[in-house]
C-alpha cells in the first residue's frame, strides 16, 4: 500500500521536477555571479580613434572619395575605348568583334592591377580595397607595489587629448613607457594579435575592448574622444579587509595599419619586446586605442583569486 501511495504521489510531482531543477540551477548561478560582482573592482578607461574607409593613400583621417581627373570615366573604370583604340591605331570597326573583346579583357586586367597595387587587401565594400590591418591586445598583471601605474593612468585620463591621432599616440607611448620602467613588478602577461580586413576590424576591436570593460564593476574614470567622466566608486567596487589584494591589471587594445606580429609572452624579455613594438607605432599608423586598468583607484588592488577568475589567459612570467 505504501508503494502504491508513493507511486501515486511521484506520478503527480514528476512533471514539476525538471522545472524545479532548472530554477534551482538558475538560483545557484545568480548567486555565483553576485559573488563575482561583489568581488569586482572599478576600472579606468582611455580611448579614441576609429576605423574609417580608406582613401587611395589609406589614411584613417580621411574618408574615401571617388578619384577625379581627366583619366577617370565612370563607365569604364578609368579606361574608355575612345582612348584605347585610337591609341593603338585601330578604328572603331577595325578587326571586328574579336578586337573589341581583346581590348575589353586588357582594360579589365589593367583596372584590377591598378586597384590591387595600393594594398594587400581584397576588393571590398569601400569601392577600392579592403586592406589588412592589425588588431591586438596586450595584457599585464602587475604586483600591487606598482601603484605608480594607477597614478600615471589616472593623470592621463584627466588630461590627455584622445580626440586626435597625435594625442592617442602620446597616450600609447606614455602608457607603454610607464609599464617598461618597472619590469620588477611584472607578474603575468598575455598577448593576442590578428591581421584582419579593415571592414571587419572595428567589430573585432570592439569585441576585445568590451570583453575587458565587462570585467569592471563600473568605470570610475574615463576619457574617450576627450570626453572625461569621473564618478565615485560604489561599495561593490572597493576592496575589503577579508579579501586583501595583490595585483593590478592593465590592458592595451590597439588597431593599427602596421603589421603587428606579437610573440607569445613567456618571459620578461618577451614582454619588453612586445611593449617596445606597440609603443613605437606612429601616429600615421595608429587607428584606434583603448587603455584599460583595474582597480582604478590608487591603493586598491585585485586578489589572486580575482585575477585567476577574470583573466584566465594570463601567463606567469
Amino acid at each position: 500500500m505504501f508503494n502504491s501511495l508513493f507511486n501515486a504521489v511521484y506520478s503527480r510531482i514528476r512533471p514539476l521536477l525538471k522545472p524545479l531543477a532548472a530554477v534551482a540551477l538558475i538560483f545557484v548561478l545568480v548567486l555565483g555571479q553576485a559573488d563575482s560582482a561583489l568581488a569586482a573592482r572599478g576600472g579606468g578607461r582611455i580611448g579614441g580613434g576609429g576605423f574609417r574607409a580608406p582613401s587611395r593613400s589609406f589614411s584613417p583621417n580621411r574618408s574615401y572619395r571617388a578619384p577625379s581627373g581627366r583619366g577617370y570615366y565612370p563607365g569604364g573604370g578609368g579606361f574608355g575605348f575612345p582612348f584605347l583604340l585610337p591609341f593603338f591605331g585601330f578604328g572603331g570597326g577595325f578587326g571586328g568583334l574579336f578586337t573589341v573583346f581583346l581590348f575589353i579583357g586588357l582594360a579589365n586586367f589593367l583596372v584590377r592591377t591598378l586597384r590591387n597595387a595600393g594594398g594587400d587587401g581584397e576588393e571590398g565594400q569601400f569601392g577600392v580595397t579592403n586592406p589588412k590591418v592589425s588588431v591586438a591586445r596586450v595584457q599585464i598583471g602587475l604586483l600591487a607595489d606598482a601603484r605608480h601605474l594607477q597614478t600615471d593612468l589616472n593623470r592621463m585620463a584627466e588630461t590627455a587629448d584622445t580626440s586626435s591621432t597625435t594625442g592617442l599616440t602620446q597616450v600609447l607611448q606614455e602608457a607603454t613607457l610607464s609599464l617598461l620602467r618597472h619590469p620588477e613588478y611584472w607578474a603575468y602577461a598575455a598577448t593576442e594579435s590578428r591581421q584582419i580586413g579593415l571592414a571587419q576590424a572595428e567589430a573585432e576591436f570592439n569585441r576585445l575592448a568590451l570583453t575587458e570593460r565587462s570585467k569592471f564593476s563600473e568605470e570610475t574614470v574615463s576619457n574617450v574622444n576627450s570626453k572625461v567622466q569621473q564618478r565615485a566608486a560604489t561599495q561593490s567596487a572597493l576592496a575589503t579587509a577579508e579579501d586583501p589584494g595583490e595585483y593590478i591589471v592593465a590592458t592595451l587594445v590597439i588597431g593599427s595599419q602596421s603589421r603587428l606580429n606579437l610573440p607569445k609572452v613567456q618571459s620578461s624579455q618577451d614582454l619588453r619586446q612586445v611593449l617596445s613594438q606597440v609603443g613605437s607605432i606612429s601616429g600615421e599608423q595608429l587607428l584606434a586605442l583603448e587603455v584599460l586598468w583595474t582597480p582604478q583607484a590608487t591603493g586598491e588592488t585585485l586578489s589572486s583569486d580575482e585575477v585567476l577568475e577574470a583573466y584566465p589567459g594570463l601567463t606567469l612570467i
